[in-house]
């Protein structure tokens, strides 16, 4: 992987970051890092901000563009799209539930198949971040004080889940109902929202 594309990768997984960090991280001088940082600024794949600090000058966080985070778009979101379209226009509004309730009930069986050795929530999560990684979705699991926090990253729908809100509405029934009536899932963070990422947390019902 390229230089640009590792530095385009970590900013998409971890947010604004400053250049040192970077550096650090990837092997690299401070000054070879602020080229490639200049350079992806030039053709509008990063823009920055400077964050004040207590002590000494502000520090410049670089965060990705619009541009930038289109370099992760669906290659196939216009095919999606398309084919949503037609779906509506040729079986109506029923037609388009049907068949999102069709890829839920697939989705189901293969994540319950997934999970079905695992004992704890904590084992059914890092499962399903596992499989959502595998699925385009950039997924990580952490942990919080009150239970688990489910990251994606990236929408590889995302597309065809703005043309289709229903679909982003499918996909958090489908977390709920795998893991189970005593877990409870909220979205705090959503993608097509505006925001840079989608989180799900989760904890036992009160």
């Amino acid at each position: 992987m390229k230089t640009v594309d590792k530095i385009l990768h970590k900013i998409k997984r971890e947010g604004a970051i400053s250049a040192r960090v970077l550096a650090d991280e990837m092997g690299m001088t401070t000054m070879g890092i602020r080229q490639h940082l200049q350079i992806m600024e030039d053709d509008g794949l990063l823009d920055f901000s400077d964050i004040r600090v207590k002590v000494g000058r502000p520090t410049r966080h670089w965060s990705l563009t619009a541009e930038g985070h289109r370099r992760f778009a669906d290659s196939h979101g216009d095919l999606a799209i398309s084919v949503i379209e037609s779906v509506e226009s040729l079986f109506g509004e029923s037609g388009l539930t049907k068949v999102i309730q069709q890829r839920e009930e697939k989705t189901l069986q293969q994540y319950r198949d997934a999970l079905k050795d695992c004992h704890n929530l904590k084992a059914k999560l890092e499962t399903l971040a596992y499989l959502r990684e595998k699925e385009g979705y950039m997924a990580e699991l952490q942990e919080t004080e009150t239970g688990f926090l489910l990251v994606e990253n990236h929408c590889p729908i995302c597309q065809a889940a703005k043309r289709c809100p229903a679909l982003c509405k499918s996909e958090k029934h489908i977390f709920q109902t795998v893991l189970g009536d005593e877990y409870e899932v909220t979205r705090d963070e959503h993608i097509i929202k505006g925001q840079r990422r989608c989180t799900y947390n989760v904890q036992h019902k009160s």
